[in-house]
């Protein structure tokens, strides 16, 4: 009986350590939300936006060029999971230029990104 006790106390206690371990990685996902405003503040559907890695960024960010169009809620969403496993644990952080054009409007913006995190970011298009 007591063996039995023992036994079944050390396979709970192996059960909950490894559930433990399997919990503790992060597979929440990698996005870019860039959402893309007018002079007047409103929301623009269609606009192009293009994400280039910035190369020359410390720590530096693997090339990576990535091209959407705003939805119709106005906002591109990047995922960027496929970079980041390229990139490696090593590297959680990549910085991209973001460039916005809608008609003859054109932005750009600076966007620093964490791996298993969304970044967002606004961009603002002026006559």
């Amino acid at each position: 009986m007591k063996k039995t006790l023992r036994y079944s106390f050390f396979t709970g206690l192996l059960i909950a350590f490894l559930s433990g371990i399997s919990a503790c990685k992060n597979t929440d996902p990698s996005v870019m939300k860039i959402f893309v405003r007018s002079q007047s503040n409103e929301l623009l559907k269609d606009a192009e936006v293009v994400i280039i890695g910035d190369v020359n960024s410390n720590p530096a960010t693997l090339p990576h060029v990535d091209t959407l169009f705003t939805n119709s809620s106005g906002y591109a969403q990047f995922n960027l999971d496929s970079y980041y496993s390229k990139a490696g644990e090593d590297n959680p952080v990549a910085y991209f230029d973001v460039i916005a054009k809608k008609g003859n409007l054109q932005d750009s913006a600076y966007v620093r990104c964490r791996m298993h995190i969304t970044a967002v970011e606004t961009i603002f298009m002026f006559d």
